[in-house]
C-alpha cells in the first residue's frame, strides 16, 4: 500500500490550501488526516469514513478544514482555509483500520507527509 500526499506550501495567514493524498495497492477505505508540528506529537486533523457520510474534526480546526474523498480515484482531501500560523506543521494521510479514529494507532498505513507552513 503507499499513500502519495500532496499540496502542501507555504500561505499567508488567512489563506487556503487543499491537500490531496492518492492511495494504490489496496481497496480504498476509511482515512484520516494528522499532522505533526516541530516538537509535538503527532495530532488527529480529520477523519472520513469510507462511503463519506461520517466526518470528524479536531476542535482546533473545526469549521476551518473540510475532508473529502474520491472513490473512483482512491482519494481523499483536506481542504484547509481560514490558515492560521499554529496551523503550522507537516500533514499526514493515512488509512485507517479500526478503533477510535482521533488515535494514531487506528491506521496503518501512512502517507509521506506533506508541510504547510503559514506566515503571519
Amino acid at each position: 500500500v503507499q499513500l502519495q500526499a500532496s499540496g502542501g506550501g507555504l500561505v499567508q495567514a488567512g489563506g487556503s490550501l487543499r491537500l490531496s493524498c492518492v492511495a494504490s495497492g489496496r481497496t480504498f477505505s476509511a482515512m484520516g488526516w494528522f499532522r505533526q508540528a516541530p516538537g509535538k506529537e503527532r495530532e488527529f486533523v480529520a477523519h472520513r469514513s469510507w462511503s463519506g457520510g461520517s466526518t470528524y474534526y479536531a476542535d482546533s480546526v473545526k469549521g476551518r478544514f473540510t475532508i473529502s474523498g474520491d472513490n473512483a480515484k482512491n482519494t481523499v482531501y483536506l481542504q484547509l482555509n481560514s490558515l492560521k500560523p499554529e496551523d503550522t506543521a507537516v500533514y499526514y494521510c493515512a488509512q485507517y483500520f479500526g478503533g477510535s479514529y482521533y488515535r494514531t494507532q487506528s491506521y496503518d498505513y501512512w502517507g509521506q507527509g506533506t508541510l504547510v507552513t503559514v506566515s503571519s
